[in-house]
């Protein structure tokens, strides 16, 4: 099993959101994650919250093993074709240590609020399925035209391809049956959900049947969870139980104790996991 440490860049200056991922990469944490949200998404009030791509970037340089990635890009915030620029350049900083997530965006609030359009859930959905077509084809190298149901493609190339071949990881998270899932089974690399082994079961076993009529093995998707570690005996049983049905991947909430609790967990837990 593999452990990611969400780093949340939210509500804390600079050094010590890079300062959270170096301590992740020392200790042998598999990948640091932030969000993508221009504004913060707990607590009261005004706070910091860098943007998630350029943080990417930037911890690309601060870093030599680490994964890095985002859970997860919102698709309104980018065109799909600057968005598969962007993730194609922080791989290459990254010497190939992006980890690509799309999702359909939700946060109706921030989108008002910062004069972002905010579409429909259907609208969204058809972009998030263009973007998902138009990343993988532009990373490619080859040229591309597409028709797209929201942005279509022209004779587009994007140059230098991506580190990674054919392109990072695709992670999409979400449970929705009619249109998240068909895309996870279609897209998806590694898919995140949130909830318990048993909540999840039915959509796992609904991707599994997807992919098998998409024409892809289903154990080639990776199943991902998240994980609380406030408690390490609850973190160690609940991982435990991740691991049990099927789970090779889980995301690790920064705890409320702070660095301790990080390093405890790394030193008493993961050994037993990984």
């Amino acid at each position: 099993m593999r452990f990611g440490i969400d780093v949340a860049q939210q509500r804390m200056p600079w050094d010590e959101v890079v300062s959270r991922v170096e301590l992740a990469e020392e200790l042998g944490y598999d990948g640091a994650w932030g969000f993508d949200h221009f504004e913060p998404m707990y607590g009261e009030g005004p706070g910091e919250a860098f943007d998630g791509v350029t943080t990417l970037a930037a911890l690309s340089g601060r870093t030599s093993r680490i994964r890095l990635g985002l859970l997860v890009t919102g698709v309104t915030y980018r065109n799909p074709s600057v968005f598969a620029n962007q993730m194609m350049t922080v791989d290459h900083a990254s010497d190939g240590r992006l980890e690509l997530s799309l999702g359909a965006a939700w946060h109706d609030k921030e989108h008002i609020e910062l004069g972002i359009p905010f579409p429909s859930t259907s609208e969204r959905f058809d972009l998030l399925e263009d973007a998902l077509e138009i990343t993988t084809r532009l990373m490619t190298g080859e040229r591309v035209s597409y028709d797209g149901k929201v942005v279509s493609l022209r004779d587009a190339q994007q140059l230098p391809r991506p580190v990674q071949s054919p392109h990072p990881p695709i992670w999409i998270g979400g449970t929705g049956p009619k249109r998240t899932l068909p895309l996870v089974a279609r897209y998806a690399d590694a898919w995140h959900g949130f909830g318990t082994p048993n909540s999840l079961r039915e959509a796992s076993e609904r991707i599994d049947a997807l992919a098998i009529e998409a024409g892809r093995d289903p154990a080639a998707i990776l199943r991902a969870g998240s994980l609380s570690l406030d408690d390490l005996d609850t973190a160690r049983k609940h991982a435990a139980k991740w691991r049990d049905a099927g789970y090779g991947y889980l995301v690790c909430g920064w705890p409320g104790a702070g660095r301790s609790q990080v390093e405890a967990f790394a030193r008493d837990v993961m050994p037993e996991l990984t």
